[in-house]
């Protein structure tokens, strides 16, 4: 963890991220870019400002209207209801998570076409008994089977959705109705927060999630600017590969689809320069 300008900065998979909710407004200067960079060692910086914009080509998916059945179409309120009366969705401890959440993880992750690798039993006990700070909600069927969690973070007056998994077993349970019924009655209603978000549009696989929330749960896109400042070789590698972006498409290889996340993102990185 890096400290700069009052925001902590973390790496992930080589590049520098700021540890803030995305409202939080970043301003770098060049130097500040470049200085950054060189304390990281990172292979690049990433970070969004311009909350809530009009427009442009990346967003986060958030809601930030109350949380009221009636709102919400006829299918939408038998299915949340249906969720409600085939689950148990409760907040519960690390510990919980920790110890029964494993089976839901690798089985919703083989599920996914993913470049984000899957971690052992091991190691998901280890990252999650290091998550202090957030909170966790698990979902249960009748028979006490945990078949969904959710861990996330609250923070300045604002909750990321950071890691929900279901299992695609149980989904004819309406789990996911569920758990986001509650969760966002939760941290709206009661907790009067500004938001919940379920992070940035997505890059690095496959997800029908967001679309899902928008079309049932009245998300909804919060656009904003997404910056992006390469280590000098790096840059120079991404300028070079770029006009070739779509020959890293659809590869079978690890190191190819890395490739292909860069380039995508960097193609996102550009449509702001048209404003």
């Amino acid at each position: 963890m890096i400290k700069f300008k009052n925001i902590n900065w973390y790496l992930y998979y080589g590049a520098l991220i700021p540890k803030v909710p995305p409202h939080y407004e970043i301003t770098l200067t060049k130097k500040e870019q470049k200085e950054l960079l060189k304390i990281s060692k990172a292979l690049f910086l990433r970070y969004t400002n311009e909350w809530d914009r009009d427009g442009g080509e990346f967003w986060y998916i958030i809601k930030d209207k109350y949380e009221k059945l009636e709102d919400y179409n006829s299918n939408n309120r038998r299915k949340i209801r249906k969720g409600l009366k085939n689950c148990i969705v409760k907040k519960v401890n690390i510990e919980t998570i920790s110890n029964y959440g494993y089976e839901v993880y690798i089985t919703a992750m083989n599920k996914y076409k993913t470049t984000l690798n899957i971690v052992s039993e091991e190691e998901f006990k280890k990252n999650k008994v290091s998550s202090k700070n957030y909170d966790f909600w698990a979902v249960y069927n009748k028979d006490n089977i945990m078949i969904a969690y959710s861990s996330n973070k609250v923070e300045d007056n604002s909750c990321n959705y950071m890691e929900i998994k279901f299992h695609p077993d149980y989904l004819r349970f309406y789990s996911s109705y569920a758990i986001f019924s509650e969760m966002n009655r939760y941290y709206i209603n009661e907790k009067k927060l500004l938001y919940v978000n379920d992070g940035a549009r997505s890059i690095s696989h496959e997800t029908n999630i967001q679309q899902y929330l928008e079309d049932k749960f009245d998300f909804r896109k919060a656009y904003c600017k997404l910056n992006v400042i390469y280590r000098w070789d790096i840059g120079l590698a991404v300028k070079i590969l770029y006009p070739f972006r779509g020959v890293f498409n659809f590869k079978n290889s690890s190191l190819l689809q890395k490739i292909s996340v860069i380039l995508k993102q960097e193609e996102i990185r550009r449509s702001f320069e048209k404003y």
